[in-house]
């Protein structure tokens, strides 16, 4: 665990670095540089350095860093299950491409399967197994705390079931509302307001180059 207190924008980088060390650790790599791991994930080498500081003495001088170390000691400080099994509904297109997406694989464990009230889309996709909604209870995995939720039609119904079924954390891309029991968490994607702000942001950004030439 840190022996001080670590800079938030240090432990946002944390999850980056977990996810190169899992990955790296599949390939067969047992240790590396500092420079070596910065060209897996963009961020300076001294950065690096200074980030695995606030989590004790980690390295040795031409050594360098032990990846299944590293891996232990950033599973602890954390806190996060790479085994998390992961259930999708909503097996339209954004569930789809949601499946489709590998960025948080070795991070945030994976999608063990999807659900969809159109039994057509029942089957594999992108090497993930799709039920019919008809079948939540039963094919839920064991032990499934998350979801992702993609559907447009019987949004709280369909939360009500998923809480049933023990779902206490809920990744919303729905844009309906709905009411969440306490003690459940929801996290709201909303791709529309995201653009809005960077919009916003791009204009004021262009209006101040153009004052800045002006004056």
């Amino acid at each position: 665990m840190a022996s001080k207190k670590v800079p938030k924008a240090t432990l946002q980088r944390y999850p980056l670095y977990l996810k190169a060390l899992r990955r790296l650790k599949k390939n067969g790599t047992t240790r590396i540089m500092s420079k070596e791991l910065s060209s897996f994930v963009d961020i300076e080498s001294t950065t690096i350095r200074r980030d695995f500081s606030f989590l004790g003495n980690l390295g040795k001088q031409g050594y360098g860093y032990d990846v299944d170390k590293l891996i232990e000691i950033f599973n602890a400080e954390l806190g996060v299950d790479f085994d998390e099994k992961i259930i999708l509904v909503g097996a339209g297109n954004l569930g789809r491409a949601l499946m489709n997406y590998n960025k948080w694989d070795h991070v945030v464990g994976e999608i063990a399967c999807a659900f969809d009230m159109d039994e057509a889309k029942a089957g594999v996709h992108f090497g993930i197994q799709v039920y019919p909604m008809t079948e939540l209870e039963d094919k839920i995995p064991e032990g499934c705390h998350i979801a992702i939720l993609t559907i447009s039609h019987q949004v709280q119904k369909t939360v009500d079931r998923l809480v049933a079924c023990g779902i206490t954390g809920i990744v919303d891309f729905t844009h309906e509302h709905f009411l969440a029991p306490k003690g459940v968490a929801v996290k709201v994607v909303d791709v529309v307001s995201s653009i809005q702000e960077l919009v916003f942001l791009t204009n004021s950004m262009e209006s101040k180059a153009k004052k800045q030439k002006t004056e």
